[in-house]
């Protein structure tokens, strides 16, 4: 065997055979489901059942209670189930479990299960389970009572009008910040499981009547074929929403604001919420809609129009300027007026480096200061930015080491990059791109990495949705979205694409 076969068996992960999970039915003795129970959880110390009894005209009954510790409510189990069991008593022809769930639990979130398995994963949720000798069903309870960060403001999609709430790691909590904006019984939640070894509850969100039959059957197909052992952030599923696409550009939208994904789901789109994680996904996604935020609509249209031009100016900033200036200074220097080509040529000339050499290591640079900044705990990320500031800026250029034209120029791209927070990664990519290209072929590279770009925006799609949609394929009606910001007027004016006009 050699090292590339040695390689490929050490880190590619072997085929596991599909092997059904078995089925454990609910025993009709209390002292064999709580063995099955410390069996299934092998020990673990959160595990907690207490056997007590049930007074009856024909003697005690065994009841078994079964939660897990910092899961649920120990007020509520006391409350609502084990007091209610001490105080209880029945007679001898009444069905047991139809009084349990009917007359002695004052809990309104009830549910007949009976299977083993999901008695545990209700349990892992936060539901006390309750067994009765005799019943070959579990009545799960909901007594949730977990701690979970409360709802507060997003901090990655900051508005200066609107509301202040943003979405929470609890999948029932986000799905009532939804509710509570859309009170409709068209909007529909669809809860799926996905994870073979962990099993994440994933909510699928959409309102009917205006999202596609199609679409919502793609997303399902998509999200069930997620080779997964559990979901720990909605990221995980960005791929396989994806349909394995290598753009640069991302099909998939992103947001913790429950305003923003109520307005996709009236425009036809399908939110995913994953337990755990505040980032609400949003499908389809096409790339206008990462240059309009909620304040859009709040200001003056003509402002709004001029701050989405803003962003657009912004975007072709960051990502051609700095190769650019290289192709340009490298091979065609001739380009720039004369006052600035001396200054440029002086600068350059008190530098070790070239000017390719330079934007590039002091993007990559900034890139690191970047990623420390954001990994760094907050008491140390001032630290970051004194050193970030003083030391590799002004310090820099006084000795020498950089020149001001490229300090000047990537701290423009930088800033600019940050005007559309939902492109960064993209933008980051491209913009290293397009400095080697430029480095080494000047402005014939610049332009070959043009128009692979734009190859690769015209050929993108979002689930069948064309990802430069209105503007490729040109749709007019749509430009008063994205050229402008039209008046609600003209907004509300609802027109619906028929497929042959977006295919």
């Amino acid at each position: 065997m050699n090292i590339t076969e040695r390689i490929r068996e050490y880190y590619l992960p072997k085929p596991k055979p599909d092997v059904p999970e078995k089925k454990l039915p609910v025993s009709e003795s209390v002292n064999e489901n709580a063995a099955s129970l410390r069996e299934m959880f092998d020990g673990s110390s959160d595990l907690t059942l207490k056997i007590m009894r049930l007074k009856g005209a024909s003697g005690a009954k065994s009841v078994l209670v079964a939660s897990m510790e910092g899961l649920s409510d120990k007020e509520m189990i006391s409350v609502c189930i084990t007091n209610r069991i001490a105080q209880f008593s029945v007679s001898g022809k009444d069905d047991l479990f139809t009084v349990l769930q009917r007359d002695i639990v004052t809990c309104s979130d009830t549910k007949a299960v009976a299977e083993l398995n999901e008695v545990a994963r209700l349990l892992m949720s936060g539901f006390a389970c309750v067994f009765v000798h005799g019943c070959r069903y579990a009545l799960a309870v909901g007594v949730q009572g977990y701690a979970f960060r409360s709802v507060d403001e997003s901090q990655t999609e900051v508005l200066q009008r609107g509301s202040r709430e943003g979405f929470s790691e609890p999948l029932k909590v986000n799905q009532s910040l939804l509710r509570r904006r859309m009170k409709t019984p068209r909007l529909k939640f669809e809860m799926i499981k996905i994870g073979t070894a962990a099993p994440t509850d994933v909510c699928l969100c959409y309102l009917r009547g205006a999202v596609s039959e199609e679409l919502l059957c793609e997303v399902r197909q998509r999200l069930a074929c997620a080779p997964l052992e559990s979901v720990f952030t909605s990221g995980c599923l960005v791929e396989y929403l994806e349909k394995g696409s290598r753009s640069v550009f991302n099909g998939v939208g992103v947001t913790e604001r429950p305003d923003t994904a109520c307005g996709k789901l009236c425009e036809g789109k399908v939110a995913v919420i994953v337990d755990g994680t505040p980032a609400v996904l949003i499908v389809p996604h096409i790339m206008v809609e990462n240059f309009s935020t909620l304040d859009d609509y709040s200001d003056r249209p003509y402002f709004a129009a001029m701050t989405r031009w803003l962003k657009y100016i912004a975007f072709v900033i960051a990502v051609f300027l700095p190769g650019v200036y290289v192709a340009l200074a490298s091979y065609s220097p001739e380009f720039f007026p004369n006052e600035l080509l001396t200054r440029i040529t002086t600068s350059v000339s008190k530098t070790p480096f070239s000017a390719f050499s330079e934007v590039l290591l002091f993007t990559f640079i900034y890139e690191i200061m970047r990623e420390a900044g954001l990994r760094l705990p907050k008491t140390l990320g001032h630290a970051v930015s004194i050193i970030g500031g003083l030391v590799i800026g002004d310090t820099a250029v006084n000795s020498g080491f950089i020149g001001a034209p490229t300090l000047m120029i990537v701290a423009l791209t930088v800033i600019c990059s940050y005007v559309i927070p939902d492109l960064y990664a993209p933008i980051a990519a491209l913009r290293f791109i397009f400095i080697i290209f430029g480095g080494v072929w000047g402005m014939w590279g610049i332009m070959l990495m043009l128009c692979a770009m734009t190859l690769d925006l015209c050929s993108k799609d979002s689930f069948g949705v064309p990802f430069l949609l209105p503007v490729a394929p040109l749709n007019a009606f749509g430009l008063r979205d994205v050229v402008v910001r039209a008046p609600w007027r003209v907004l509300s004016r609802k027109r619906f694409i028929v497929e042959n006009e977006v295919t």
